[in-house]
């Protein structure tokens, strides 16, 4: 697969919706995640992220505004032990409570489809890194609708192990703006990974769409001591 640069895959999409990023710094001692979220209408808009204890959760910038919490409000990233898991909606809390009783990533997965959101039917993508004394390894997951028809849900998952230093991949919802938006067609891009957390936030937030980017998280884990730091990029301010 070729490896393509983050940077112009997201400059030259208007709208990927909300995207998920996983992979290891080039110097190869941070595990590196991003997820980013994007909104066309008022509410979509109407957003920012906020920490929650180890993760995040979206909440309504203007309560007075929130019209429909449905899809909008969710908590993206969680932590459970020695595993991260972000996703683009509250399976997020599906994947925490069942891996929790010993299920595992794809288990979880089987008991959720795509969003509710006719006539887009808007794909559900999430991803897990794993830290232990096997190493860093992570997968990432997209439940999607049979080309736009909801009777039909198709359930991808790809996994990663001993991840390539500098390289991650990148997975986000749609593959462009339409009506109804086109879901994410093939498996997750190959990207490359670079630069200091800084720079890399700097980089994602930069290439968005200004009139369609809310918020974005990015987090760098020490794959020697655990500790991490995040950047939390807010429109709303």
């Amino acid at each position: 697969m070729k490896k393509l640069d983050l940077a112009t895959q997201l400059n030259t999409n208007d709208y990927p919706g909300r995207g998920i990023v996983i992979g290891k710094s080039a110097d190869g001692k941070y595990a590196v995640t991003a997820y980013f979220i994007m909104g066309r209408s008022e509410n979509s808009r109407n957003r920012v992220f906020v920490e929650d204890g180890e993760g995040i959760r979206t909440q309504a910038f203007d309560p007075s505004k929130l019209t429909d919490p449905h899809l909008i409000i969710y908590s993206p990233v969680r932590v459970l032990g020695n595993k991260l898991i972000v996703t683009n909606g509250d399976q997020t809390d599906t994947i925490y409570e069942l891996m929790d009783k010993q299920y595992t990533f794809e288990q979880a997965l089987r008991t959720r489809e795509f969003e509710d959101d006719a006539p887009n039917y808007t794909p559900r993508i999430s991803g897990i890194l794993r830290f232990g004394e096997e190493g860093f390894n992570y997968a990432m997951s997209i439940l999607k609708s049979a080309n736009g028809n909801p009777d039909s849900c198709q359930r991808f998952t790809y996994s990663y192990t001993n991840p390539v230093n500098g390289e991650g991949h990148f997975i986000h919802t749609y593959m462009g703006d339409g009506s109804p938006l086109p879901s994410f067609e093939g498996e997750p891009e190959l990207v490359g990974i670079s630069g200091s957390i800084d720079e890399f936030t700097d980089m994602v937030w930069n290439n968005l769409s200004e009139a369609n980017k809310v918020s974005l998280f990015v987090r760098f884990v020490d794959l020697e001591t655990g500790k991490y730091e995040t950047r939390i990029v807010n429109k709303n301010k």
